[in-house]
């Protein structure tokens, strides 16, 4: 008998500890972000940071280990790999991949949608934001291959999961490139679905 899924919703609410650390984050994240938009990524400094966000340097780096960090880091991905475990075995990955993609999107558009445009922006403005979303899709590639290698049964560290993963992560990334690029005209959430397109089909047909 299959133990019945669990979702991101049935998971215990955190403890005081867990509480402090969420808050103390959110108000280095929300700090740099204000400064950012007020005088520019470069000139924004940590101690800049630590003094807005009421905390010291050194807890700034505790929580990020460089400012790139704070840019880049999100709460998502955690909640994204549960949300994928937590779907039916039966729904195809692409399907799977849309839905979990959609609700995150959903959650940070509503929750801090200037701020989900700022991390785009950053990343094609910015080369060392760039460059260290670049090294952080390797380690949310690790985790979408793990969840996935427990619905499909295939080998986490295997070429197909590895070649998938990074697959995926390249696409999403480019699609957030291309929202910053083009002033985020387009829904980011009907970008995603046309990577996702892409991934599932392959190109559309162009010119015979």
């Amino acid at each position: 008998m299959t133990a019945p899924r669990t979702t991101p919703d049935d998971r215990p609410p955190p403890g005081l500890r867990e509480r402090k650390k969420i808050k103390t984050r959110r108000a280095i994240r929300g700090a740099t972000y204000a400064l950012i938009e007020e005088q520019g990524y470069d000139a924004t400094t940590i101690e800049q940071i630590a003094d807005r966000a009421e905390v010291s340097p050194s807890t700034v780096f505790r929580y990020f280990p460089t400012k790139e960090d704070i840019v880049v880091t999100d709460a998502w991905d955690p909640l994204t790999t549960a949300e994928l475990r937590a779907r039916p075995e039966d729904e195809s990955w692409a399907d799977v991949l849309r839905h979990v993609m959609r609700k995150a999107l959903d959650q940070s558009l509503a929750e801090e949608p200037e701020v989900t445009r700022l991390r785009a922006r950053l990343g094609v403005e910015v080369p060392a934001v760039r460059a260290r979303m670049l090294e952080s899709t390797a380690a949310t590639a690790l985790l979408l291959r793990e969840a996935l290698a427990e619905r499909s049964g295939l080998d986490p560290d295997g070429p197909e999961l590895r070649v998938f993963a990074m697959s995926v992560m390249g696409g999403l990334m480019e699609v957030s490139h291309y929202w910053a690029e083009t002033g985020h005209r387009d829904d980011i959430r009907d970008l995603v679905d046309r990577a996702l397109d892409v991934l599932e089909h392959g190109l559309p047909a162009g010119k015979p």
